[in-house]
């Protein structure tokens, strides 16, 4: 185990690491669409990219969530095979709608474990953008 000191350390270490190996502007936040966005995850014993539709307002996040569930099979084809939940609880107990792919058995205090992590990021994090730009519109046509 890691204090908490060490455990902190070994994140910043993690994330400056894969942005001086993927020296990118990723879309992440930059949708133009209010609390919808791309996400970047890992913890000590997956990683997972997401896209997160965090709306207040349940009308709207359904209906944002609808506008990707309705492309489905070509999100598929950019990502592979991912998972959905319409109702998603974050730990604060807040309800998001979620859409992400997880790589397990990889972990972000496992310095080895770096590069199969760095190499997911980018493959499913460019997947998850070229659907959305391709399908903006469409996406954003609330």
């Amino acid at each position: 185990m890691f204090s908490k000191q060490e455990a902190q350390k070994l994140k910043t270490e993690f994330w400056t690491a894969f942005g001086k190996a993927f020296p990118r502007k990723w879309l992440l936040y930059d949708t133009k669409i209010k609390d919808f966005s791309f996400k970047f995850y890992a913890d000590n014993k997956k990683a997972e990219v997401s896209i997160d539709i965090e709306m207040k307002d349940e009308l709207f996040r359904n209906a944002y969530y609808e506008k990707i569930w309705s492309l489905e099979s070509i999100l598929e084809d950019e990502i592979g095979e991912f998972t959905k939940d319409e109702f998603y609880a974050l730990d604060n107990g807040k309800i998001i709608s979620r859409i992400w792919v997880e790589k397990t058995g990889v972990s972000i205090f496992n310095k080895q474990t770096w590069a199969d992590i760095f190499e997911f990021f980018v493959e499913k994090m460019d997947g998850f953008e070229r659907f959305y730009y391709e399908y903006e519109d469409f996406i954003k046509d609330i």
